[in-house]
């Protein structure tokens, strides 16, 4: 276990430190368990003791995908209900995040800030891979941010017509009054 740094470093700071530790570590890895990001924390001590915040900025506060509650930081994307990744170019975000993706560098003990440094690098490739990705596939394709609110619907709209065959030959009423056959 590593030496506590500071008390006064935020429980979103040590989240940070935490996943992109994790990610720096494992490259082939594209996500990490909430409770790996809690117990990386906790074996850096960076705030001498483990703080029962960070596992809450971890699972919520900290996650651009998630509602703000009240924490609006953008520093992890959720991939599954307990998997996170740190935040990346192009992430879902929900629309009342408006917080940091990175902390500033003064708020990193000293020893952390190339660990910023390899992150910001991190996001940039992302930003540049995306785009690339994107011209390539389709220039019209690129979506400006002020949409980005509105791509949850895209998938909804490729729903439409799912299924039709199934009930190609069925009566709606006659299907409603099947269903309710028995009921008082």
């Amino acid at each position: 276990m590593a030496t506590a740094i500071s008390n006064e470093v935020a429980c979103a700071t040590e989240v940070f430190i935490a996943t992109a530790l994790l990610h720096r570590e494992h490259p082939e890895r594209s996500d990490f368990m909430i409770q790996e990001i809690v117990s990386r924390a906790a074996r850096e001590n960076i705030a001498g003791e483990m703080r029962s915040g960070v596992s809450v900025h971890a699972s919520q506060h900290c996650v651009a995908n998630r509602a703000p509650n009240p924490a609006k930081h953008r520093m992890l994307f959720a991939t599954g209900k307990h998997t996170r990744r740190l935040f990346l170019p192009g992430d879902e975000t929900h629309e009342g995040r408006t917080g940091k993706i990175f902390p500033d560098a003064e708020e990193l003990p000293a020893r952390y800030r190339p660990l910023l440094e390899w992150a910001r690098r991190r996001f940039e490739q992302g930003a540049k891979t995306r785009s690339a990705k994107k011209s390539s596939e389709n220039p019209s394709s690129i979506i400006h941010p002020s949409e980005s609110a509105e791509r949850w619907l895209e998938s909804l709209f490729e729903l439409e017509g799912l299924g039709k065959e199934h009930w190609k030959n069925l009566d709606p009423d006659e299907f409603v009054r099947k269903l309710r056959e028995g009921w008082e």
